[in-house]
């Protein structure tokens, strides 16, 4: 038998997908192999360092143990159960994040080119000129990092638009509702959003709803799931630069179970990006959990 845990961040509708993809993987292996594949999905209670580590300790405690898929919510660093893991044998990679450490597969895409993507398309979108907010994700989070870097990247080339700060919501919809409600009221002439994870773009189309505020503030947001592809189908959203988290969680165990047979694994699987817009939501709604 082979059992492999997969840790989020915290409970998410984008990490459902992920665990779809990976318990459809699972059942592809275990028809295919004539083995028993299993996969254990365990959500730490809040997106922190301290809750993420441990969750660790309790995987660390599993047995048996064919290995783990992560997540991180901070530099591998400051997850040492994440160290004591790897010393005992078990095959560990993340996703959705960079490869952290030399030898550790990273499962997912480039974030950089993500969050340029979903800039350069909010740039065009207004013309290169008026005020954009920018929602930070979890701040310590390598891949939202990587994102809201990039997105500061591409506005700062374009003099005629101004940056302000769109809050943090540490992959929370609530706290991005709540941010994003506070930046509209401080910012009347607000003219764009742009965010770093899955939670903000959530938040922010709640709060343009209530504010009274669609499609005078344009937002282009991160990932596909169904909250915010109804969002683009409404145009409260306008676009978004997708991730394939089913894909990543497919991966995830296949990589895994390879792992288990002694296969050098790749340093990254590039699972690709995905610019959705009113013109091609209903293909992904189609698809949608």
């Amino acid at each position: 038998m082979h059992r492999f845990v997969i840790v989020p961040k915290v409970a998410h509708p984008w990490y459902d997908e992920v665990r779809a993809g990976a318990e459809y993987q699972a059942r592809v292996l275990s028809e295919c192999l004539g083995v028993t594949v299993e996969v254990e999905f365990i959500c730490p209670p809040m997106a922190g360092v301290a809750d993420q580590n441990a969750t660790l300790e309790q995987v660390a405690a599993m047995n048996p143990l064919s290995g783990l898929a992560i997540d991180p919510v901070d530099s591998i660093e400051h997850l040492p159960a994440l160290a004591s893991l790897q010393a005992a044998g078990t095959p560990v990679l993340v996703f959705d994040a960079p490869s952290p450490a030399p030898g550790m597969t990273s499962i997912g895409n480039c974030f950089s080119e993500q969050g340029a993507i979903a800039a350069e398309r909010l740039a065009g979108l207004l013309g290169y000129a008026g005020k954009v907010a920018l929602m930070r994700g979890c701040p310590t989070a390598p891949n939202h990092q990587e994102r809201h870097a990039a997105q500061l990247g591409v506005l700062a080339k374009y003099p005629d638009i101004t940056v302000v700060d769109g809050g943090t919501d540490n992959d929370s919809i609530e706290t991005a509702r709540s941010e994003a409600a506070s930046v509209l009221a401080a910012h009347e002439d607000l003219a764009g959003y742009l965010c770093c994870d899955a939670s903000g773009p959530i938040g922010i189309a709640e709060a343009l709803k209530e504010a009274g505020r669609v499609g005078r503030v344009k937002v282009v947001s991160m990932d596909g799931i169904r909250p915010i592809l109804e969002a683009v189908k409404a145009g409260v959203i306008e676009a978004s630069a997708a991730t394939m988290p089913h894909m990543q969680g497919s991966m995830a165990v296949l990589m895994l179970w390879q792992a288990t047979l002694g296969v050098p694994l790749p340093k990254n699987v590039d699972t690709g990006i995905d610019l959705i817009t009113k013109d091609n939501v209903d293909a992904f709604l189609a698809r949608a959990t």
